[in-house]
This record gives C-alpha cells, sequence and structure tokens, in this order.
C-alpha cells in the first residue's frame, strides 16, 4: 500500500490481488455506478443487510447517490469491480465520513455474500484509509453490532491499533490509519500469501492449452507445444488451432471451449491482433493464468500500448494472471514444464531465473549450463504488464526447490515493493541481479550537486544496498557468483589465501583480490611451517602460497587442508596451470577430495587454466566451482563477501523524530507553488521548510541593501558571510559569496558587489563540509545523499545513496561510510565530527522527503560537522508538482 496517496491518485483505479490468488479492481464511483449500488445491495442477504445498516432502510437510491464521486475531503468511497464488460458486477462497497471532529471519519463497508471470506474488505479498507490519511483524517471509527464477527475481525487485524467499547449494545470500534511500519508488515504479508496463491499455476498446472499451436514445423506455437511434450510435462498439454489439426500426433481442437478438462496455464502464440480475442475466450473457459508470447504490444508504440493495456484489463476483470506479453514462456522444473520456444530444454536445478529480455536468458541459460548449473524455474516477464519480479520473488521466497535467484533487470515497476520484498528474501536466498541501464547517456542535467550526483544507476544501487541483492556488473560475473553462492558457504570475512603451482599467477590473483577488496593476510607460523614440511625447500609459504610448477595432484591434496585450517583465513582460492607431466583432472579431485575432507565451512575456489577448461573431478567429492581466470575467482569471492557482511548486519528501524511540524512545511509547500508546476524557494521559505523537520541552521538575516547588510551583521556579529539570496543560484559557481568579513567595510562592498537582496550569516568556523541532500527519483522516489561538501562536492564525488526512509542502520552507514566517514572520523588529525548529529540530519532530510513528494531536490551543502552538533550553512530547494498517474495502479 503507498505511504501517502496524492490528490491527483484519489480516483485512481486500483487492483488488488485477493487471499485466493484471484484479483478485485477497486476505483471510485461514479453517477453512473448508482443503479449498479443499488442492485448489489438488493442483492445482498437480508442478514447481511441488517449487519451493514443495522436494519436501517438506507440502500435505497438516495444513499447511493451520496456515494458517487467524492470529493475525499469530506467524505470517500470505493466500489469493488469483478468480472468483465456486461458481466461486470459490483461486489463490494466501503466508504468514510468526516465527522465533527477533523481528524476522524466514521467508515463501513459490505461485500456480497458469494464473495466473502477472500479478503476483500481488507483490501478495500487499505486502499480507504491511504486515501483519508492523504486528506488529514488520523483515524477511523466504525459502529459494529457484536454478531457482525467478520467485520470485527477485519478491523481488528488489518495492522491498525483497533479498540473497541460496547455502547448501547454496538461496538464502536476506533484505530488510527497512519502507515506505521508495523502496519505495512501486516499488508506485506497479506500480499505475499495472495501473490503466492495466484503464481501455482504457473509454475504447477496440472493442464497447459498452447493456443495457435500450428502443426507447422517451425513455427512459434508448434515448437512451442512440441516443448511441453519434449521436457516430460506431468500433466495434460492441449494443441489449439483453427484447424484443429493434431501437433505431434497430440489431438489438436479448434477453440479452447472444446477441451473437455479445465485450463490452468494459457500460453497465447498468436498474432497480437488475435490475442485479445483468444484471452477473452480462455479466460471465460475459466483459466486464471495467461502466458502471452506474442509481440505487438507496449513495445511498439501507441497502438501497441493501447493493446496492451486492453489484454491487462481483460485479464484482472477475470481475477487471472498475465506473464507477457512479448516473452519467450515460462518453465518450472517441478513439473517438468518447459513452456518456451528455446531451442532446447533447459537443465533442472535449484535457481530461480527471471529474465525481462527473452534472448538475453536463452544466452544465460546456454552458459549456466556448461557451468553445471540449472534451474527450479525460468519466466521471461517480457513487458512484464502484470507479473514481475516482485510476483517471482513473493514465489521463489516459499519455494521449497529454489535456493538461490537471478534476476535480469530492464525497468523497475514498483521498486519500493522490490527492496521490501528482496530484503525478506535474500535473508533466506541469495539474490543476484543485472540491472542495464549503468550509464548516465541521456540524463537531464540537474540543478543541484545532490541530483547532479544522483542517478538512475545510483538510485538502483541503493536500493539493492539496502536490500542484500547482489548487482553483477556483468553476465559473466551474474554467472560466476551463481556457481559460488550454489555450490560453497558464505565467507566469514575478506581473508583470502591463494594457493597456486604459479608464482604470477599467484600475483594476478592478488591485486585482483584486493581490487574486490579482499585481502591476503600472512599466514600463522604453525601453518607455514607445516606446508614447509610437505613442499619443496624453494616453494613459498607466503600469500600467495606457490607450491612451484613441480606441483603434482598430491602435493595439493596436502597443502589445501593446512591452509584451510590457518585461524585467520576466510578462504582460500586455488591456482592451477598444468604443466606436462600432471593430469588436470587428477588436480580437480584432489582438490575437491581434499576440501570435503578438511571438515572446514570456509568456500574454496578454483581457477584452472587449461584448455579443455575446467575437469569434472573438481565437483567429485565437494562442489568446488571453477572459475576461467583468477580475477573472476576474486570478483565473485568479493560480491560472496559482501552478502555475509549483509546478513551479519541488522535490519534496522526507522527512529521517531520529536519537532515535526508536517503541516508548516506543507503551507510553505503551497505557498510557494501556488499555481506553478515547479519553483526553487526563496532564502525565508528554505528555512521555514527545514526549521519546521528539526533542521538545524545557522542563524541569517535578509538584507535589502549594503546599509542593512551591514545592520544585519552588527546583529549577528563578526567575522560574517554575505551570499546572494537569489532563489536557487549556486552561490559559489556565480560569485554570490563572500566569506570572513570582519568589519562593515567588508560587509558594505560584498553586498554591494554581490548586489540585489543578500543573506547574512555569522561564520562558523571549525568542523568539516560535508553535503547532506535529496534527489526525487522518477521511480525510486526519495534518495537521500551524504558525502563530502563545499565547493568540492562534485569533484571529489563519492556521495552515498539510500533510498528513503532511512533506518537508523543506513543513517550510520552513509555517515560513516565512503570519504565523508573518513573526513567524519577525523582525516588527518582533525578532531572527528559529531556522527549522532549527523545521522539526525540525515534521518529528518529523509522524513521530510517521505512527508513532501513535491520536494524535487535539496542541498545542504555544507554541513558543518562539528564536534559537537552539526549546523547547515547554505541550502537550495527545488520544488516539482508530482506527475499525475497513468493507468491503473497495482499490488
Amino acid at each position: 500500500m503507498p505511504h501517502l496517496v496524492q490528490d491527483q491518485d484519489m480516483q485512481a483505479t486500483v487492483d488488488v490481488i485477493l487471499r485466493d490468488g484471484t484479483t478485485l479492481r477497486l476505483r471510485a464511483p461514479s453517477a453512473d455506478d448508482v443503479d449498479a449500488i443499488v442492485a448489489f445491495f438488493a442483492g445482498l442477504s437480508v442478514r447481511s443487510r441488517f449487519l451493514r445498516f443495522h436494519g436501517l432502510a438506507a440502500a435505497g437510491e438516495r444513499f447511493a447517490r451520496t456515494l458517487v464521486d467524492p470529493d475525499w475531503e469530506e467524505a470517500g468511497s470505493l466500489i469493488g469491480v469483478m468480472g468483465d464488460g456486461s458481466d461486470a458486477r459490483i461486489v463490494s462497497v466501503a466508504n468514510y465520513s468526516r465527522l465533527r471532529d477533523r481528524h476522524a471519519a466514521e467508515a463501513a463497508f459490505a461485500v456480497a455474500d458469494d464473495v466473502q471470506r477472500k479478503g476483500i474488505g481488507t483490501r478495500m479498507l487499505e486502499q480507504l484509509a491511504a486515501r483519508a490519511a492523504a486528506h488529514g483524517i488520523e483515524s477511523f471509527v466504525a459502529e459494529v453490532l457484536p454478531e457482525n464477527a467478520a467485520m470485527l475481525s477485519v478491523f481488528e487485524n488489518i495492522g491498525f491499533r483497533a479498540a473497541r467499547a460496547l455502547e448501547g449494545g454496538v461496538y464502536e470500534v476506533t484505530f488510527p490509519i497512519e502507515s506505521t511500519p508495523g502496519y505495512r508488515e501486516r499488508v506485506d504479508a497479506r500480499d505475499h500469501v495472495a501473490v503466492s496463491a495466484s503464481l501455482r499455476p504457473f509454475f504447477a498446472p496440472s493442464t497447459v492449452a498452447v493456443i495457435g499451436a500450428s502443426p507447422r514445423r517451425g513455427s512459434i506455437g508448434g515448437e512451442l507445444f512440441r516443448n511441453v511434450l519434449a521436457g516430460g510435462f506431468t500433466g495434460a498439454a492441449y494443441p489449439v488451432n483453427r484447424s484443429g489439426e493434431p501437433v505431434a500426433g497430440v489431438r489438436a481442437y479448434p477453440s479452447i471451449d472444446e477441451i473437455p478438462d479445465e485450463i490452468d496455464l494459457g500460453v497465447i502464440c498468436l498474432p497480437a491482433e488475435h490475442v485479445l480475442e483468444a484471452a477473452e475466450a480462455t479466460l471465460r473457459s475459466g483459466t486464471r493464468a495467461l502466458c502471452v508470447i506474442s509481440a505487438g504490444f507496449a513495445e511498439t508504440g501507441d497502438e501497441g500500448r493501447a493493446r496492451q493495456e486492453q489484454l491487462l484489463a481483460l485479464v484482472r476483470a477475470h481475477g487471472a494472471r498475465l506473464v507477457g506479453p512479448n516473452c519467450l514462456g515460462i518453465a518450472s522444473a517441478a513439473v517438468g514444464l518447459n513452456a518456451t520456444f528455446a531451442p532446447r530444454s533447459f537443465p533442472a536445478g535449484r535457481i530461480g531465473f527471471s529474465s525481462q529480455s527473452g534472448a538475453l536468458g536463452l544466452a544465460l541459460l546456454q552458459r549456466a549450463e556448461a557451468r553445471g548449473l540449472g534451474v527450479s524455474a525460468f519466466v521471461s516477464i517480457g513487458n512484464k504488464a502484470d507479473v514481475s519480479s516482485n510476483d517471482l520473488l513473493e514465489w521463489w521466497e516459499d519455494d521449497g526447490g529454489t535456493d538461490l535467484v537471478l534476476l535480469y533487470v530492464e525497468s523497475f515497476g514498483n521498486p519500493r515493493k522490490f527492496a521490501r520484498i528482496a530484503r525478506r528474501v535474500a535473508r533466506d536466498k541469495p539474490i543476484l541481479a543485472m540491472k542495464s541501464g549503468r550509464s548516465r547517456a541521456g540524463q537531464k542535467a540537474a540543478g543541484s550537486h545532490t541530483a547532479a550526483l544522483a542517478g538512475s544507476d545510483a538510485a538502483v544501487d541503493a536500493v539493492f544496498r539496502q536490500a542484500g541483492v547482489l548487482r553483477a556488473d556483468t553476465l559473466g560475473e551474474l554467472l560466476d557468483v551463481a556457481a559460488l553462492l550454489s555450490t560453497q558457504p558464505v565467507p566469514r570475512g575478506r581473508r583470502v589465501a591463494v594457493l597456486t603451482n604459479a608464482g604470477g599467477l599467484g600475483i594476478l590473483c592478488a591485486d585482483a583480490c584486493e581490487s574486490a577488496g579482499l585481502s591476503l593476510p600472512q599466514l600463522c607460523e604453525d601453518t607455514r611451517a607445516a606446508l614447509a614440511a610437505v613442499m619443496p625447500a624453494e616453494a613459498s609459504t607466503a600469500n600467495p602460497v606457490d607450491m612451484l610448477g613441480s606441483a603434482t595432484a598430491e602435493s595439493y591434496r596436502a597443502a589445501l587442508p593446512l591452509v584451510l585450517a590457518d585461524p585467520g583465513i576466510d578462504a582460500v582460492i586455488v591456482l592451477f596451470v598444468p604443466p606436462v607431466a600432471v593430469a588436470t583432472a587428477d588436480v580437480g579431485a584432489a582438490v575437491s577430495e581434499a576440501a570435503a575432507a578438511s571438515g572446514t565451512s570456509k568456500p574454496v575456489l578454483a581457477a584452472i587454466l587449461a584448455a579443455e577448461g575446467a575437469p569434472s573431478t573438481l565437483r567429485r567429492a565437494a562442489q568446488i566451482p571453477s572459475f576461467a581466470y583468477p580475477e573472476a575467482a576474486a570478483r565473485a569471492l568479493g560480491r560472496a563477501a559482501e552478502r555475509a557482511e549483509w546478513l551479519r548486519r541488522a535490519a534496522g528501524t526507522v527512529p521517531h523524530l520529536d519537532g515535526i511540524d508536517h503541516a508548516a512545511a506543507t503551507e510553505v509547500v503551497e505557498r510557494a507553488l501556488g499555481g506553478a508546476a515547479e519553483a526553487w524557494l526563496g532564502p525565508g521559505d528554505v528555512r521555514a521548510l527545514l526549521e519546521a523537520y528539526g533542521l538545524p541552521v545557522v542563524p541569517e538575516l535578509v538584507a535589502a541593501g549594503p546599509e542593512e547588510a551591514v545592520a544585519a551583521a552588527e546583529k549577528l556579529g563578526y567575522p560574517a558571510v554575505v551570499k546572494t539570496a537569489a532563489a536557487g543560484v549556486h552561490k559559489t559557481e556565480s560569485g554570490g559569496v563572500a566569506l570572513d568579513l570582519a568589519s562593515a567595510a567588508d560587509v558594505r562592498a560584498a553586498a554591494a558587489r554581490i548586489g540585489g537582496s543578500v543573506i547574512v550569516q555569522p561564520l562558523i568556523s571549525g568542523g568539516v563540509e560535508l553535503l547532506a541532500g535529496v534527489a526525487q527519483d522518477p521511480v525510486f522516489g526519495p534518495l537521500v545523499a551524504f558525502g563530502p561538501g563545499g565547493i568540492h562536492a562534485e569533484l571529489i564525488g563519492d556521495a552515498q545513496f539510500r533510498l528513503a526512509p532511512l533506518t537508523d542502520v543506513d543513517a550510520d552507514e552513509l555517515v560513516g561510510g565512503g570519504k565523508a566517514g573518513r573526513l567524519v572520523a577525523g582525516f588527518r588529525g582533525a578532531p572527528p565530527a559529531d556522527a549522532a548529529a549527523l545521522s539526525d540530519v540525515l534521518h529528518r532530510l529523509s522524513r521530510l522527503a517521505e512527508d513532501v513528494p513535491e520536494l524535487a531536490e535539496l542541498d545542504l551543502n555544507p554541513v558543518l560537522g562539528l564536534e559537537h552538533g552539526a549546523v547547515v550553512v547554505d541550502a537550495r530547494v527545488r520544488l516539482a508538482r508530482p506527475p499525475a498517474p497513468t493507468g491503473p495502479k497495482s499490488w
């Protein structure tokens, strides 16, 4: 559920998923719905009407007209619709009415008798509360008859803190509707159950129909159906084509209506112009899972986009789910399903793989097979009109056949939801992702340092880092890390030993380890002595351990356990270049058997540089992952170390903040924007906005000219600072700032040079110059930035970003990490800055960014980190109206 729904979202259509996996469309009712609303209440059982209206005759046309076209300020209402076209019907109605206490509203809902116990009331209440909260309503009140156990259960289990009191034979239930972390966890838990149920027909179907399965060889539908047969599908598969001709010896049907079984999964392989007709027939037959292979949708332009929206509306109206369109298909090892048009079957394994690009997914799977990796499921999500990576993570979270998840992502639909789901899943199962589009080419020039430093890729990195997702830079690295994490434990730390028969190769590996953030410590004396006893005198017992080119399989068998036993080592990389007299297969077997016999839980990696590649014997006793080069092994181990550190990282909490005046901030925003789409705030409004959220700002006065500037300096004290008061100007770049002014003459001259209105401040000496800020990413929402500040902010760079809201762990990592962390800790003898005060600044920025979506860019540069406290010396703020939503929202 959204944390805050904007005014322009009030009338938006929202699709929600129900407990049984079906879907419901929620929208505000219009005048055209009056008759349908009356019919809905008339269709309720006598008992349901009694429980909703307590016996009063309030369900007629007059009442229905009070619900339509809600203004949301005094009253709001939603209807839930199921079905399509003439079959569409209202199955639920929920509404609120503001009470005399303007912070409270009375709420109620009703659900059709035949669709109760699906969670409809809960879903409607979630959305109703979001809209009410956006208009300043803080709590809902409901009068419920004691025998209405279902409604009482909804109010008490939704996740808000409900209290009830029995008065006059009726329960008055009151609950705050603030979207707290605890409430969002409840919503996410409901989503998880619902989404998992909705995806079951894709991964465990008993029956599959391929619509457009031509008997002609080489056609996409025909080859896909043959793949279903060849893959060993455990259920029944039916080809559907207009002529009814058999496909691969299997009887075909001219229409899905003629198939004697109910179809769990329908796969459509038809030209785009025929897809809607086929989809409607398939859905009307009762199918609840569609995979549309066909292209010709949103990827082709406006006409295709409109066709895709029609397809999605059709799917949602029938309570179904959709993979695609414009995709390669879906495969599930659990039931032997290969409903793709790939040229070969996928090896079974324990990796769940989602790819937004079908062709890239195929290429990756072929390389994965060569690495001995198999999949539990493969889903090509294509245009992801409906089913996305978020949904697939929900499924794989509970799937006992999946141990690791691979994602190839080109775009995010709901990145905040992704972050919450991935953070939960990654605690048990590694998530490896490759996100294309790192380049900043084509990005619009930004007006603030924060926005200039932030790009879409910074947002992706922030989301992945917070959620524990390992991001690979290349496809090769994606497979390398998958090979490591699917076979070996994560390392306890970053201390690595390298065991090699080639000194130069060991040095290359050591360099690669350092680049990957790993270290090669010296081995302990006992280890070195033990190694010396089993190696030639000329060999090196340092790290890397060089056993020389004469090393045999037995040399590796003897040395590897000794290195693994060293208490100062967390992982071992084994390197081997085959000489003439030593068989590569023997070395592979020795390494595998020695690792298995060592009894340690330390990862072992191997890079065997043989012409024929790594020997299969590496997997004989222990599943030792092999890498083409030492650099690849080091990078993969570095990623595994990242995961280990994230697993040890506390989850963190979003702290409660005192001194927040949201109403004052809203007043500043509305006054500054007025009817404009965007605006830079003047100094007075900047200060008012920051003070409303308790941010520490330096004292200042605005002066209209030189003499007023002198008077201000006399009042604030010398030495003084004079800056331009022009809104949105980079003061240093424009020459609009003068520092360390010791006298009235200095102030007068500076104000005259700068011209116009100026800001006068006392000079704050000491401390470290830092940058803190907010940038609104159009996809990810508000990002909070922290890094080195002052005039070199962009030159020095290294600003770090996190997605709001920040937990205490997020803020501490920003303050303590990177180059800024070195400055905060006290660089080159300087006293350390107050890290707690700086963390508090970041938390307040995070809350401001969450509460005020009009906050487009905010720079606090510099923020002075003092020994005791922190102070904002300069700030720039740009506001912009958020764009209106397009199309129906979904879960």
